[in-house]
This record gives structure tokens, C-alpha cells and sequence, in this order.
């Protein structure tokens, strides 16, 4: 028979406080903790017999951790199983003689606060143990002492801590007698001491004084503040008994314990005089100044303005802290809390006939005004107030409270708004719109700050109080709605629908007051001809000279197309070509014409032409193309004059909140601040924590500038068909799963020694080759005449579909980013389908573009001519077309960026759909395709706020979030 090896068990403290039990065998080997904890623990129950037990490592050891209480009841009395062999170390026996004593001295209540540790700064514990108990507790002190194990009393003190959190009953007791007993909260820092401490001497006046022993006194002595009454400028103090056991009984005395209102009762007599004379005395110890100059008298009993508010500000605290009761005016609460505040008041007269505002930067008049709670107090009186230095002043019958810092603030803020002989439009908006509760930022750059200032001065709140006509306009700037309706403009060869038409009177209320706004309407629901009757309206009104358009290549041609079918009245001029007027010729062409039509490419290489005049109004369609403020093409439109800026987009943020900066410093430049504040500001925080606080911010700045509408949204009534999304899930074959695992190998091979530029860009290049392979193998491989049947079941899925949709009549329209990609669905499609296949990429040129549009728009066409499957590279077919002939759209490969997504399945789901449209969304199962589709579904709601996703998040990923990313799960390989 083999006898059982005997474990040895050791334990120690964790610099966390935590117990560490470890074993160990022959030759000091040490034991997996797994193999022995529940033969220890058998038979503890609160450990549930060992399986709840934490396994953790220390000093290169593998042991159980145990918290001070769990270690307490287990260290008590130890009860391993029967079959097992355990000794136990030196330290661990004395863990379970302190253990037992412990527990016993809880268990009876032998223990209290520790006056020693609270004149030190610091709260503790005291054992109470009775003699015979003291007599086994001190012998294990000096044993503990002389193995160095010194942590015995600050383990008892810890249980009590976890106790007074853990044990509901014992907690919901501590913590109300810490509500009642300020005291127990006023430990002072280590090595100092505060005045409440030092007016309690004796051990016994302390625990009485926190509530752990009774108070044979039937009363307390209390303290009042009364404020002057009539002429009288004096505050008075006075001395106050309050019942024990009635709260509403109250006698005034004096200092000196004589009666002033009543006879004091029978069985407060024997005691009154000898407490009135130590409370006194300890409250001129706390609060030193209240010592009388008559030594007789002992406490003041008047006050002077400063005294008073010193006394409400400072010293009522310290009597409170020391378990004293003081009775304050009933106005200090709600006094102390209201915070004076800065106004700025609109004069009457801006906004009025004859003074209508223009222009952000246009100066608004305006008179200071310092509120308090619901009471205004002129400039005038202010600084009459103010010149009478006191903190504490009465006026129309109430309190207020006067701050030497809030007014060097208000002085600050009043010259520099004065610097700037007044408050912009912009600052207006901005207070107005942020609220009463924002920090000032009527600065003078206009950007939320200057240098050199103090933090302190930039929290002053400062609020605007609109006058009645900036009331009604910034109703109408913050309800789109309530805007005054215009008529359809009669040349407009189209029936407005009524979200159009407020569209219109929207855009048209803006440029009344020279405000750019952004029209961000869902694709399809119309855009187009919102601005076309914008621009009608515009001719016949307050006409200044040209409009510009600035659109993407792309829709060129549909501008053109749109123009002549809704607005033949209008003169266009397209500036695109090489026959474009260039020089001064410009100029002169443009003179006469209603509307110049470019593109962003040439806005920066024409941008001396098109700087060389002042337009009526410069609108950007697919405003999203100047999201990098940083491009050239974007700084020159910036640079461009105009009357009014608009921009269209559905997209207004496709990736970053920056995107949303450059649009609004296009429309109002300025208004959003600096690119730089800006980010420091909103940009970082929200994008970094998601803070809703500063989300609803930038949504209320930028809401009166932004209109935008959805085609589900009930008050468009649009009927449009349902549009229903769903996932196309695919395995890779196992040659693409080979080639995706080389380069994922190869990446992590290289990531380590490379930083900045160089690994974001390994990282991007890796993506795009998982892509491709997640396409089709010949994509990445770049073969010229593919094979390509049982190599990608992507297309392979995307056969069997196109195969049904097009038995059933439907037409299509397949995505794809990579160009070579299409070529190859094209020549399959073609080849399998007998059939022909359109592709549009960005190598098309506009006539052709067009006739492609028009080829599958036209199903009147003879059969051998029409196309019923259309394919589009995503740069290049994502915005701007009308192929509401489709009624099935396909993204092969994912953009992951659902606006990006959504902006080219309105290519179809727009209005003059009839059908029902269905968007198939293909994904590869294992790969990083899947994983990032369920990233975007998670994240997609912050998109719906005000942020997008994109891929350059991944470049910011540790190396092992990267390896769980682009992981090949291999449970998805086909076979």
C-alpha cells in the first residue's frame, strides 16, 4: 500500500490585503492548487466547499486567493476532508489562533472605533476583548511580532470593512449612523489635525459624540444664526437647546446657561450650565474667532456682513462636522445653490423691420443684465451693488450672494466682449443654443477661448435673453417647419410634394439672414429639385448675379438631364471640358447664365476662374467630397465668395466627425470654431468614449443648419415599397482559405518591427488582399484569363440568385471596390448568363455613363437591346444615379461603412421605385468579413447619431486585437 503524501500549507498577505494559500509536497515541490483545494475546503461552506476560490500566481507561486473575511471563517476552524494529509506553517497556525479570537470578539460585539486612530487622521477599530481573552491575545501579539507577521489588527479591521459593505443589515446600520454623526466622516490627514478634533479630549466625550455610546443629557446644545431685521445691519448668534427625545422642543438661552424664553424643564436644570460652558468652550476651540472680547460673555452674539458669511460659508461646517447642530436662515440653502449668472440681453430692436440681421459675424446689440435665481438686476444696480464690497446684500426683500471671484469674472468677460464692440450672430446662437448651463465661449477669436486665460474665468455662465424677434427667428431656425411656406415657383415643370416644398422655404428662410444650411435628405426622396426650385425662386427675388453648382463628375450629366426636364427656363452653363472658357473669358461667359455646373476636380484646377466672381449662391452636391478639410480641392472651395452656400449630401458624415466640421465651415465659416478646438472639444471625446453629453451638443449646433429627412418617416408619405436587407453568408474554398492564412501569417511576421505610416499601411494592404481573396483567388493573384468555376463561392451563390431574379424578370445591380472584380462578374455573368452585363467604373466616360443609365432604365427597348444586369465599381456608381429600374441590389464585397452602403442601395430604393427592393449583402464566413459585419452591427447606432465607420480604426488596433480580427476560423473552410 502507497501512504499519502502530507502537503504542507503556507499562506501570506497580499500587498492588496487578500490572503494567498499555497501548498507544497516533498522537497519543498510546489502543489497545482487545483489538486488539493477541495480536499482543504471540503468542508467550507462559505467558500461553497472551495469551487468559488480565485487561482492566481505570486512570486512564481500557483495558489488560491482569499479575501480578509473569507480567510477569517476558514482560518477559524479549518475543516480539510479526512482523507487527505496537510501540516500546516508557522504562520498559518497563527493565523488560526488570531482567527478564533477574532471571530469571537464579532461575534459578541467586543469592539468600537478607535479615538487613537482618529486624532492620528485616520478611522479604525478597536478590540474590547474581556481579561481572560486579553490574556491568549497578547502572548499571540508577541509570537506574531517575533515571526515579522505584523498584520494581525489591520486583518481584524479589514472583516469589519467588509462587513459593514457585505452584510446588508449591519451596512444600512453604519451608514446611517455616518448620516447623523458628520463627525465620523472628519478624520484629518495624517500628521495634522482639524479644530472639531482637537475639542474632544477624552475617549468617552468622542464615542458619545459619534453616536456609539448614549448621552445622559436630555438635550443638545445648538447653535442659530439670525439675520438683521429693519435698520439693523447686525447678525445675531444664538445659543439654542433642542429635546432628545421631542426635536420641537427648543429653548433660547444664553451663553451663559440663564434662561432668556421660558423655564428651562426640571430634568434639563442639574445639567444645563456645566454643558452650555463645555459646548461653548469647544465651539470657540473650533472656531476661534467667535470668542467674545468680554471673556465673561465667552461666544459673540453679533456679527458683522463678513463674519456672518463666513460663519455660513465655513464655519457651520466645522460646528456640523464636530456633531453639533446649527440652524441656518431658511433662504441659505436655496442661496448657496443659485449661482449668479451673466446675461447678455437683446435689445428690442435687432431683428426688428429696418434692422434685420445678415451674417454670422454681424454685431447684435444687447444690455447686461446679472440674474439671480428669478430676479434681474440691471448693469446700473449691479455695479452699484458691487461697489459696496459686501459678499452678502439684500435688495427688493431677498438675500444674494456677491463672490470677490465671480466678480473679477464678470469684469473679464464684460471687457472682452466690449474689445469686440459686442456679441456676433455666431456667439448668439451659440449661448442660445447650448443653454444657460454652457461655460461662456463668447471669446474673442470666436473659437471658445484665448490664451492665457484661466480655467476658473472660462466656467462664468453666461446666458443670452432673446428679444421677441430673435424668439420667432430662432423658432423658425430650430423647427424647419414653422418657416414661411412658399408657392411652387410657376416655371418649375414638377408638383412639389409638401416635405419638398418645406425643403424649399427652408433654404429660402436661410438666405434671408445669410445662413448655409445643408440639406441632408435621404437619396431619392429629391434633392435635386429642392434646389432647382430654390434657384427659381432665387431669379425672380433677390437675384445677384450666377449661381454654382459643384457636383462629382459622376452626375454631370444628370444635373444637365434635371435642369432641362424641371427648369428649361433657366440658363446653364457647363464649365467642363477641354472647350471650358479659361482666363478672363470666364468672366464674360458666366455673365449672363443662371447657373454654372463644375466639378470638384476642377474647383481646384480653375480656382482662379471661378475666384474671379462673386456668386449668388454656391451649392455643393455630394457635399461628402470635401470631408478632408486638408485637400486642395477643398481649401479652394472654401476660398470661393457667395451670397448663400448650400450643400446636398445624404452622406453629411461618412467616416469621422471632422467630415461634419469641413461641410459647416463651408456653409457658416467659423460657426463650428476652429478645425483644432473643434477636435480638442467634441471630436476626440466622442469618438474616443461615445459621451452622450457632448454628442447632444454638436447635434443642437449644428440642427438649425442641418434638414434632413427619411423615406420611413411617416410625415414624408411617400408610399414607397418595403426595402428589406438580408445577409448572403458564404464559406471560403480551401484555396482561398490557404492563400488568406499565408497572408495573415505574413502580416504578424512583419507587424512587430514596424510603427507609424509604415504598419497603418501594412495593415490597409493586408485588408484589401483579404478582400480580394475573399472574392476570388484570381483577384489576388492577379491572373489575366482566370478559371474560374469551384474557386469562389461568392460567385458561385451570386450565379444561382441572378439565375432566379432574372427567370422572374427582375433586374439587378451588383457593387463591387475593386474594378478588376467587375471585369471578371461581367465576363462570367455574360458568358453564363447569354446575356449582356454593364459595368460603370470610373474609367467611363460621361456619354457613355449616360446611355448605360439610360440602356437600363428603358425597358421599351426591343429584348436583344435592354440590360437587366448592371454592375457598378462603388466610387464610381455609390452616389448621384437613378436606376429605379432595379429591384435587387448586391454588394459583393463590403465597403463597411453602412452610409456609404445605404447611399448606393438608393441608386434603386428611391422615388419612382414601384417594387419592392431587395439588398443582398454578401459575407464570408471565418474571416475578418464576418467579424467586422458584426462590429458595424454593434457600432451602427452611434453611426444613426452622429458618427460613421470606415477601416481606419483597424490601423489603431493592438497587435492582438489585429490577430482576433483577421483570425481563419477553419471550421467555415469549404470542402
Amino acid at each position: 500500500m502507497i501512504a499519502q503524501e502530507t502537503l504542507a500549507i503556507h499562506c501570506n498577505r497580499l500587498q492588496s490585503g487578500d490572503f494567498f494559500v499555497w501548498g507544497t509536497g516533498g522537497n519543498d515541490r510546489s502543489v497545482s492548487p487545483h489538486s488539493f483545494k477541495t480536499q482543504l475546503f471540503a468542508w467550507h461552506y462559505r467558500s461553497y466547499y472551495g469551487t468559488t476560490l480565485e487561482e492566481a500566481q505570486s512570486d512564481g507561486k500557483w495558489g488560491l486567493v482569499l479575501d480578509p473575511l473569507m480567510a477569517l471563517d476558514f482560518f477559524a476552524s479549518p475543516a480539510p476532508s479526512l482523507y487527505a494529509k496537510f501540516s500546516w506553517s508557522s504562520e498559518t497556525l497563527l493565523l488560526q489562533r488570531a482567527a478564533q479570537i477574532y471571530r469571537t470578539a464579532l461575534a459578541n460585539g467586543w469592539f468600537a472605533p478607535s479615538f487613537e486612530s482618529w486624532q492620528a487622521g485616520r478611522f479604525g477599530w478597536k478590540l474590547l476583548l474581556p481579561p481572560e481573552l486579553e490574556a491568549s491575545y497578547q502572548p499571540l501579539l508577541q509570537d506574531a511580532e517575533r515571526q515579522g507577521v505584523s498584520y494581525l489588527h489591520e486583518w481584524f479591521e479589514a472583516v469589519l470593512a467588509e462587513m459593514l459593505q457585505q452584510e446588508p443589515e449591519v451596512a444600512a446600520a453604519w451608514e446611517k449612523l455616518q448620516q447623523e454623526h458628520k463627525l465620523l466622516q472628519s478624520a484629518a490627514e495624517p500628521g495634522q489635525s482639524k479644530p472639531e478634533q482637537a475639542c474632544l479630549d477624552e475617549e468617552e466625550e468622542w464615542l458619545i459624540a459619534i453616536g456609539w455610546k448614549r448621552d445622559s443629557v436630555p438635550f443638545r446644545t445648538c447653535i442659530q444664526l439670525v439675520e438683521p431685521e429693519g435698520e439693523d445691519d447686525s447678525w445675531q448668534l444664538r445659543l439654542i437647546l433642542q429635546g432628545k427625545a421631542d426635536p420641537n422642543q427648543l429653548v433660547e438661552a444664553d451663553f451663559q446657561g440663564t434662561t432668556l424664553a421660558g423655564e428651562l424643564p426640571p430634568e434639563w436644570q442639574e445639567s444645563a450650565g456645566d454643558r452650555i460652558a463645555k459646548d461653548t468652550a469647544r465651539w470657540v476651540r473650533i472656531v476661534p474667532w467667535l470668542q467674545s472680547d468680554d471673556s465673561a460673555a465667552g461666544i459673540r452674539t453679533e456679527l458683522s456682513d463678513e463674519e456672518a458669511w463666513e460663519f455660513l460659508n465655513e464655519s457651520c461646517l466645522r460646528l456640523m462636522q464636530a456633531g453639533y447642530s446649527v440652524f441656518l436662515p431658511a433662504w441659505w440653502e436655496e442661496l448657496r445653490r443659485l449661482k449668479p449668472r451673466l446675461k447678455a440681453k437683446i435689445q428690442p430692436s435687432v431683428g426688428a423691420a429696418g434692422n434685420s440681421l445678415f451674417g454670422l459675424d454681424q454685431l447684435v446689440e444687447f444690455d447686461w443684465k446679472l440674474a439671480v435665481g428669478d430676479m434681474d438686476l440691471s448693469e446700473a444696480e449691479f455695479l452699484r451693488l458691487a461697489e459696496e464690497k459686501k459678499r452678502l446684500l439684500r435688495i427688493r426683500g431677498r438675500w444674494i450672494q456677491l463672490d470677490p471671484a465671480f466678480l473679477s469674472q464678470v469684469q473679464q468677460t464684460i471687457k472682452r466682449v466690449q474689445k469686440k464692440q459686442g456679441l456676433s450672430l455666431r456667439e448668439v446662437l451659440e449661448l442660445h443654443l447650448l443653454g444657460s448651463g454652457e461655460p461662456a465661449s463668447a471669446h474673442p477669436d470666436g473659437q471658445g477661448g484665448t490664451e492665457g486665460e484661466s480655467g476658473e474665468q472660462d466656467q462664468l455662465r453666461l446666458e443670452v435673453e432673446l428679444n421677441s424677434h430673435l424668439k420667432k427667428f430662432m423658432k423658425q431656425l430650430q423647427r424647419q417647419s414653422v418657416a414661411p411656406l412658399v408657392q411652387p415657383p410657376a416655371e418649375l415643370n414638377a408638383k412639389l410634394r409638401t416635405y419638398q416644398l418645406e425643403g424649399v422655404s427652408w433654404l429660402l428662410f436661410l438666405r434671408q439672414f445669410g445662413l448655409g444650411g445643408c440639406l441632408a435628405d435621404d437619396m431619392g426622396l429629391g434633392k435635386t429639385i429642392q434646389f432647382i426650385s430654390y434657384l427659381l425662386h432665387a431669379r425672380k427675388e433677390t437675384c445677384t448675379g450666377p449661381a454654382l453648382l459643384i457636383c462629382p463628375t459622376s452626375v454631370l450629366g444628370n444635373w444637365q438631364k434635371e435642369l432641362q426636364r424641371f427648369a428649361p427656363s433657366l440658363r446653364v452653363y457647363l464649365h467642363y471640358g477641354s472647350q471650358r472658357a479659361k482666363g478672363e473669358a470666364f468672366a464674360e461667359t458666366v455673365q449672363d447664365v443662371d447657373l454654372v455646373i463644375s466639378s470638384y476636380a476642377l474647383a481646384h484646377l480653375d480656382q482662379d476662374e471661378l475666384r474671379s466672381v462673386r456668386w449668388d449662391c454656391i451649392c455643393l452636391d455630394e457635399a461628402q467630397n470635401i470631408k478632408n478639410p486638408h485637400t486642395k480641392q477643398a481649401a479652394a472651395i472654401r476660398k470661393l465668395e457667395g451670397v448663400h452656400r448650400i450643400a446636398l449630401t445624404g452622406t453629411p458624415i461618412e467616416n469621422r466627425l471632422t467630415e461634419l466640421w469641413s461641410i459647416f465651415d463651408f456653409l457658416n465659416p467659423g460657426y463650428l470654431g476652429s478645425l483644432r478646438s473643434f477636435t480638442e472639444k467634441y471630436v476626440a471625446p466622442i469618438e474616443k468614449k461615445n459621451d452622450p453629453l457632448l454628442i447632444s451638443q454638436v447635434q443642437k449646433l449644428i440642427r438649425p443648419f442641418l434638414l434632413r429627412r427619411v423615406k420611413k418617416d411617416p410625415a414624408i408619405q411617400l408610399a414607397l415599397p418595403e426595402k428589406n436587407e438580408a445577409k448572403t453568408y458564404v464559406s471560403l474554398t480551401p484555396e482561398q482559405a490557404a492563400l488568406y492564412e499565408n497572408v495573415v501569417q505574413d502580416l504578424f511576421r512583419k507587424i512587430d518591427s514596424l510603427t507609424g505610416m509604415e504598419k497603418r499601411g501594412l495593415i490597409l494592404g493586408t485588408l484589401t488582399k483579404l478582400k480580394q481573396i475573399c472574392d476570388h483567388p484570381a483577384l489576388f493573384l492577379k491572373e489575366r484569363s482566370p478559371a474560374w468555376k469551384r474557386r469562389s463561392n461568392k460567385i458561385a451563390r451570386l450565379l444561382e440568385m441572378i439565375h432566379e431574379l432574372r427567370e422572374e424578370g427582375d433586374k439587378c445591380l451588383i457593387f463591387t471596390q475593386f474594378v478588376e472584380m467587375g471585369q471578371l462578374l461581367q465576363a462570367i455573368l455574360e458568358k453564363e448568363r447569354r446575356e449582356p452585363v454593364q459595368f460603370l467604373h470610373g474609367g467611363v466616360t460621361k456619354t457613355a455613363r449616360d446611355q448605360m443609365v439610360a440602356r437600363f432604365q428603358d425597358d421599351s427597348l426591343p429584348a436583344e437591346k435592354q440590360c437587366g444586369i448592371f454592375i457598378l465599381s462603388l466610387r464610381a456608381g455609390g452616389t448621384g444615379l437613378n436606376l429605379t429600374a432595379a429591384n435587387h441590389v448586391f454588394h459583393f464585397d463590403r465597403w463597411w461603412n453602412p452610409a456609404v452602403e445605404d447611399q448606393a442601395t438608393d441608386r434603386a430604393f428611391r422615388i419612382g421605385q414601384t417594387k419592392d427592393v431587395q439588398v443582398h449583402k454578401f459575407v464570408t464566413l471565418g474571416t475578418l468579413e464576418e467579424r467586422i459585419d458584426e462590429m458595424i452591427e454593434r457600432k451602427q447606432g452611434l453611426s444613426r447619431q452622429i458618427v460613421g465607420t470606415g477601416e481606419n480604426w483597424i490601423t489603431e488596433m493592438s497587435t492582438d486585437e489585429l490577430r482576433e480580427l483577421f483570425a481563419l476560423r477553419k471550421e467555415w473552410i469549404g470542402k
